[in-house]
């Protein structure tokens, strides 16, 4: 099954330009032609086309669907990304697949890359949210500082990967728990620095390995 992104198809029953040019130009679909579309938040529709247009394409909703998430509670991954973009792209198409609800790239002092443009990581989510037949889209935030991170969700189970070897850590399988809030650090090549891992143990992260 091919599935289209419209984040707000209820309210315009249009394509977006890059779902109408796939829809009519690779697919060849016309007028009549049935396809489901998405919008992001959790929501999937089984439309009919009433207008084949490269740029906006038409449609009339059939009926629409609610997909539950896979789990209660919000998982946050806050990853620092890896000199080579490619990696960072991968990692968020895996998250997008297992259905994480947030992704925040992660200033480090010791990051290989300090700068992002979130917008590529979004494009990145979409594609996976709609190859693995999801409705509901990852936000994708900018790059945000450990700091800034650590004073987030307070009340999460709060997660932090790739530490220190000389810090006790205990495999995430056996620390998580399922069902809550949870916010899981995850460090540069470099590791954290010992002030960023003090922080974060002294902000309530318990040390993790994967």
């Amino acid at each position: 099954m091919i599935q289209f992104y419209a984040p707000d198809i209820a309210d315009t029953l249009t394509l977006p330009e890059s779902d109408s040019q796939h829809a009519v130009r690779v697919l060849r679909l016309r007028e009549g032609d049935e396809l489901t579309v998405v919008d992001g938040k959790g929501r999937r529709y089984r439309c009919v086309i009433t207008g084949a247009h490269q740029r906006h394409t038409t449609v009339e909703i059939l009926s629409s669907e609610t997909l539950l998430p896979s789990w209660s509670g919000e998982i946050v991954a806050a990853v620092a990304p890896s000199k080579h973009l490619d990696r960072m792209e991968w990692m968020t198409e895996k998250l997008t697949e297992i259905g994480v609800d947030r992704i925040i790239p992660l200033l480090c002092r010791r990051s290989e890359r300090r700068e992002l443009k979130p917008e590529r990581l979004e494009k990145i989510a979409v594609a996976a949210m709609k190859q693995s037949l999801k409705a509901t889209l990852p936000t994708v935030m900018p790059m945000t500082p450990l700091r800034e991170v650590a004073a987030m969700m307070p009340g999460a189970q709060r997660l932090m990967a790739y530490c220190d070897p000389d810090i006790p850590r205990r495999d995430f399988t056996q620390v998580y728990r399922p069902g809550l809030d949870t916010l899981i650090l995850i460090g540069p090549e470099g590791d954290f620095s010992p002030q960023e891992i003090r922080l974060a143990l002294d902000s309530g992260f318990s040390p993790v390995t994967l």
